[in-house]
């Protein structure tokens, strides 16, 4: 594959290692932190992660993704981001292929070519795209623990409108033969003087609020399998900054047979790094 064919990885180095086995060494730390998670036993369609640097959430994201490959592998991985607001347009690459440090991952160009003929996607391409860190993130896990996969990506905005991509993935899918596993990526509540958010002051009082009253009802939205109550409370409460990622991932799911989802874990940013501006993390599988 030309150099050109491919989508360069902006954040390696940064936001996570650049080398494969600086990846392998974190991964393999954040699977011993994750024994102590309980995965439902039945075969998962897919997940939700955070996507902030793999210092404070990658250990989330990977035992996510490592739940959801279970013992069956997929042909493709279905991955919804971006940070988008409700009139967003949507966004897609149709060919090509990722860089990760495991190696390339080709997109899935039979699946993203339809999906951009049926819908009026922004067509981004591996030399002309947006840098987004909530897809990229998530590629050196899906490169690891589904080696063989291809992938599709997309960036979809806050807005029932995108629950009709959800669905025209799983049917296009199905009609291709293609064994799918999908991924949302959504950090929730941004909270604090660095995120414009501080209704309940800062300190203690403020950490527990986003624990266990802001974060919780998006979380319970998710849990639920609700994709258009997620869209509705992310724009209500700030509870999640990428809701149209979470709901489409939750909608396609569901088209394909996923019925009911568990809470994996919760953490924020604020149990590794103290202070007045934090970030809310979850990850879940269905």
């Amino acid at each position: 594959m030309k150099s050109a064919e491919v989508r360069k990885a902006v954040f390696a180095g940064s936001w996570y290692p650049a080398t494969a086995s600086e990846c392998e060494r974190e991964i393999t730390a954040f699977l011993t932190e994750g024994r102590n998670l309980n995965p439902p036993g039945r075969p998962l369609v897919g997940g939700i992660v955070p996507h902030a640097g793999w210092y404070f959430s990658g250990s989330i994201a990977c035992n996510v993704i490592n739940y959801v490959k279970g013992q069956v592998t997929a042909d493709v991985v279905v991955v919804f981001g971006m940070h988008l607001h409700a009139d967003s347009p949507c966004y897609i690459m149709t060919e090509g292929a990722w860089e990760t440090p495991f190696g390339e991952i080709p997109v899935e160009e039979t699946l993203a070519s339809e999906l951009a003929e049926k819908f009026p996607f922004t067509i981004e391409t591996p030399t002309r795209f947006t840098q987004d860190n909530t897809v990229e993130l998530q590629l050196p896990f899906i490169k690891y623990f589904f080696k063989d996969a291809k992938v599709v990506a997309m960036g979809v905005p806050p807005h029932k409108n995108s629950l009709k991509i959800g669905f025209a993935v799983a049917e296009i899918a199905k009609r291709l033969g293609l064994r799918v596993k999908v991924i949302g990526s959504t950090d929730l509540t941004h909270y604090g003087t660095n995120y414009g958010f501080v209704s309940k002051g800062t300190g203690k009082n403020a950490v527990d609020w986003v624990r266990h009253e802001n974060d919780r009802r998006v979380i319970g939205a998710m849990l639920a399998l609700d994709p258009e109550n997620i869209i509705a409370e992310a724009r209500t409460r700030q509870n999640a900054c990428c809701a149209g990622a979470a709901a489409t991932a939750i909608e396609t799911a569901k088209h394909l047979g996923a019925d009911q989802a568990d809470e994996l874990v919760y953490a924020t940013s604020y149990d590794k790094s103290p202070g007045d501006s934090f970030v809310g993390y979850v990850g879940i599988v269905f």
